[in-house]
């Protein structure tokens, strides 16, 4: 016999949600057989499954260690990272979040099997502070909130406790968390400027494209920036800009820029191949320049209130430092 008590994440949730999270490879139909049966109880009383789990409350499973170790997947976090991936770098970090600073080259989330993302950084730099255990993986896994392609860099937010992800997805999906972003792009932009369209995502080639109407299967997006810097380099010219994104859809920074004719330096999917060309063997470049800035916060209470009106920003990549400064 197993029991398990409910903890603050676990809580909030169904018994048979719960339960396939915790065996995650057991069908539904072998839960209700055994709820039936009373192979498994909630509080020392037969349930259903669909009894809503509060914080201590206890479920007593029925069942031999190795019918349980059987419908559960065997290593839930190996802790073994390849060579070369980076350490977890934390912005600011209370009881239910995470604010991060992500490499350009590291996957948000993975993407195949064999892939190290910044969730298992995150999931094993909270095992290795003792914030978590294996045995709480099983049934709740810490994740973040807004993902970020594989080569921008910057400002990552991401729940430790299920209400942290809870109120940080609200906020999101409520466009209240303003975020900025900082790139560098391809000809001279002297005007701030909003751009309004409706993106289209090619989910066969990856590629968006924007339209100034409303088209089938398309999404509003909308995009302010405001040039801080013109730059000159290899004889053409250059401006490093602050986009406000203030709705979040994937491509939207970088296929709006290069939908008006400034895409990004090192852009490979919307760039011009003759200058990431350049930047790669002028500075070793290999990815586009675009960076999560700066995160601002507005007022909060509750589960977010350690965040009220604050703002956090992630040092900018040295190649930017380099270009925007080499005249000063």
């Amino acid at each position: 016999m197993k029991i398990i008590t409910i903890k603050p994440n676990e809580a909030d949730q169904r018994l048979d949600k719960f339960l396939a999270k915790y065996m995650d490879k057991a069908p539904k139909s072998f839960f209700y057989k055994m709820l039936r049966k009373k192979n498994i109880t909630l509080n020392k009383r037969k349930a259903e499954g669909n009894e809503r789990l509060r914080t201590g409350d206890e479920i007593c499973l029925f069942l031999s260690d190795e019918t349980i170790e059987n419908f559960t997947t065997s290593r839930i976090y190996t802790g073994e990272k390849p060579a070369g991936t980076p350490r977890l770098s934390v912005i600011y970090e209370d009881s239910h979040i995470l604010i991060l600073d992500k490499p350009a080259g590291l996957l948000s989330q993975k993407a195949g099997p064999e892939d190290v993302s910044l969730v298992e950084l995150i999931i094993g730099y909270l095992l290795e502070s003792g914030q978590i255990n294996e045995e709480e993986l099983r049934s709740f896994r810490p994740g973040i909130c807004s993902r970020l392609d594989r080569n921008t860099s910057g400002l990552v937010t991401a729940g430790k406790s299920l209400a942290g992800l809870q109120a940080m997805n609200e906020l999101i999906r409520e466009h209240k968390l303003r975020k900025f972003y900082r790139c560098i792009v391809s000809g001279v932009i002297e005007k701030q400027q909003r751009i309004e369209g409706w993106l289209k995502k090619d989910e066969r080639t990856n590629q968006a494209s924007v339209f100034e109407k409303e088209q089938k299967n398309t999404r509003f997006i909308c995009t302010e920036y405001v040039p801080l810097e013109t730059i000159s380099e290899g004889g053409r010219e250059y401006t490093c800009l602050e986009v406000h994104l203030i709705t979040g859809r994937s491509h939207q920074i970088r296929a709006c820029l290069a939908g008006i004719g400034h895409p990004l330096i090192g852009d490979a999917k919307y760039g011009v191949p003759g200058i990431n060309r350049y930047f790669r063997e002028r500075f070793g470049l290999e990815h586009q320049l675009l960076h999560a800035f700066r995160l601002e916060f507005p007022p909060l209470t509750g589960t977010l209130g350690n965040l009220s009106g604050r703002q956090f920003t992630a040092p900018l990549p040295q190649v930017f430092e380099i270009l925007t400064t080499k005249d000063k």
